[in-house]
């Protein structure tokens, strides 16, 4: 009888230590995985960060060339309109030396 009595509760202490243990593991394992998860959706975060910035830096360099090639354009436009003031000063200038 006692001996009886002492091997069941051997038995319940053991299924129930068992018992944690599979959970504990169960619950490492999850945690594990949810971690893992975390980091890796952080990680995705991040290169889309990255990509999207680098997508930014891309799209100011182009805006910034079209404005330095418009700043071009209109200085060389500037200039042909002041060398054409110039052509045409001059040629008053002949005009009225020669009817003088």
């Amino acid at each position: 009888e006692v001996f009886l009595r002492r091997r069941r509760r051997r038995r319940r202490r053991r299924r129930r230590r068992r018992r944690r243990r599979r959970r504990r593991r169960k619950e490492e394992k999850e945690e594990k995985e949810e971690k893992e998860e975390k980091e890796e959706k952080e990680e995705e975060e991040k290169e889309e960060k990255e990509e999207k910035e680098e997508k930014e830096e891309e799209e100011e360099e182009e805006e910034e060339e079209e404005e330095e090639e418009e700043e071009e354009e209109e200085e060389e436009e500037e200039e042909e309109e002041e060398e054409e003031e110039e052509e045409e000063e001059e040629e008053e200038e002949e005009e009225e030396e020669e009817e003088k």
